[in-house]
């Protein structure tokens, strides 16, 4: 039995889907007005990892990723670049593709955009201002009225009271409350807007996932993921406008991510500590990356340094390094069962990948030790485990012998050359030559490897 931590309930709780084999997860997605940063980074691949494993469980997923292509900083960054909103967020959405495609990430099912929901969004807004739950002010705005449920506050176990005491912002006069949340901007000069029946204007965000969520996968579904920096407002807004608007619940568990932090400081581009991931790939592979996120369980903090991000390069070197030159086993082949039994064990505690990688590095040590026979289903199995978690599908030699960073160093060409040079040294018994041929590849972080007779080579972790 899968187990998964509710933020909800605050407590660990068995996983039953609303419909037998079949799972609803909707994750809250990416604002496209700049390039992902590695906080981005973190939620991509925790929640592939989790739609990976449902599935590899027998599970049939449908996996939502939204994409708010319509805010206050896409319209800022815009008039910044004298560039249309269009241009600019198709253009961030292509790079987001791109990097989670480095990433090792699976594309989600469906991935709605918020200007392609207007429709839905209106309609929604227009159901809570029906059932009490929301006002239009004289301003043109479209607000939500928190204390029309009862339950605000529950998720990020806050009281409405506590909250209203500790409001410092200037109190907006068009709200009937401090903490009452906008549905509906009314247009301002210049700005995209859209026709609705409070005038011309554009969706707030937290009713865009609201509406998307729901039409996408029903007014009730069985997960909702997204950083832990979105429990609240966000998610608290969200659970308030949906269950006032259809009457049902939401959602049934929320699964939130921790921070990541840079060198155990808040991750901030005012102290220069900010990172995209474009950034960290300019010397770190994607799959490089993918392998350090995992290394620390979903809900805890991931600190960001070089230092761990070199840990996790000498990890899945040594995982590729265990699966280069095994044989393959046939397509018949069953994984091992007791390895399998143990990463599962680990998975299905609340998706313990720090736990799954200790499995795989277990594994990949038995496959060293092994005997010739039995190196094939082993290294199978650790493919199989592997892929569950989107890593070590890339060929062995193919990620060992690539460039771990900025490109530089001798070329593969240039290295098989000096090998061949140094067998002929070997060959003619002039160890000299061939140590000094050694030698020099190592200087230039190529480990060469004699077995069987042959020399194989890879680049340095």
């Amino acid at each position: 039995m899968i187990q998964i931590y509710n933020t909800l309930s605050r407590k660990k709780e068995v996983f039953e889907p609303m419909t037998p084999g079949q799972v609803r997860l909707y994750v809250c997605g990416m604002t496209v007005y700049d390039y992902c940063h590695i906080g981005h980074a973190r939620v991509m691949v925790v929640f592939d990892v989790v739609c990976r494993y449902l599935r590899y469980r027998g599970y049939d997923v449908t996996y939502v990723r939204n994409i708010t292509d319509i805010d206050d900083k896409i319209i800022n960054r815009a008039i910044d670049n004298g560039e249309s909103i269009g241009k600019l967020t198709e253009r961030f959405i292509a790079a987001m593709h791109e990097d989670a495609a480095a990433l090792k990430t699976l594309p989600p099912d469906s991935e709605p955009r918020a200007t392609d929901n207007i429709d839905a969004i209106t309609a929604m807004v227009s159901e809570l201002i029906k059932r009490g739950h929301a006002y239009a002010a004289d301003n043109g705005d479209v607000y939500f009225a928190v204390n029309s449920f009862e339950n605000y506050g529950r998720l990020s176990g806050r009281q409405l009271d506590d909250m209203r005491a500790g409001e410092r912002v200037e109190v907006d006069p068009n709200k009937r409350d401090p903490m009452d949340f906008v549905l509906w901007k009314a247009a301002k000069p210049g700005e995209p807007a859209w026709s609705s029946p409070w005038g011309e204007g554009r969706p707030g965000w937290h009713i865009e996932c609201s509406a998307m969520s729901t039409r996408c996968l029903g007014n009730h579904f069985d997960i909702h993921g997204g950083g832990m920096d979105l429990q609240f407002p966000h998610h608290e807004n969200e659970i308030a406008q949906s269950e006032c608007a259809t009457g049902e619940t939401f959602v049934n568990i929320w699964m939130h991510n921790g921070f990541v932090r840079i060198n155990d400081e808040k991750m901030s581009k005012s102290l220069g500590n900010f990172f995209t991931i474009r950034d960290v790939m300019e010397n770190y592979r994607g799959e490089e990356i993918r392998f350090f996120m995992l290394g620390s369980h979903y809900r805890s903090p991931l600190n960001y340094s070089l230092a761990q991000l070199d840990q996790a390069r000498a990890g899945l070197t040594r995982l590729y390094t265990a699966l280069q030159d095994v044989p393959a086993a046939a397509e018949n082949t069953a994984p091992a069962a007791d390895w399998v039994a143990r990463f599962e064990s680990v998975m299905d505690d609340d998706f313990n990948t720090a736990e799954a990688l200790a499995v795989l590095f277990d594994l990949a040590g038995e496959l060293n030790k092994a005997e010739a026979c039995d190196k094939p289903a082993l290294a199978a199995t650790l493919r199989a485990l592997g892929a569950t978690l989107g890593l070590l599908q890339d060929e062995p030699a193919s990620y060992l012998r690539a460039a771990p960073g900025v490109a530089g160093g001798p070329s593969d060409e240039e290295i098989e050359a000096l090998i061949a040079q140094r067998s002929e040294a070997r060959a003619n018994k002039d160890f000299a030559e061939s140590d000094r041929i050694r030698d020099l590849l190592a200087e230039q972080g190529i480990v060469l490897e004699d077995k069987d007779g042959k020399t194989g080579w890879r680049r340095k972790a």
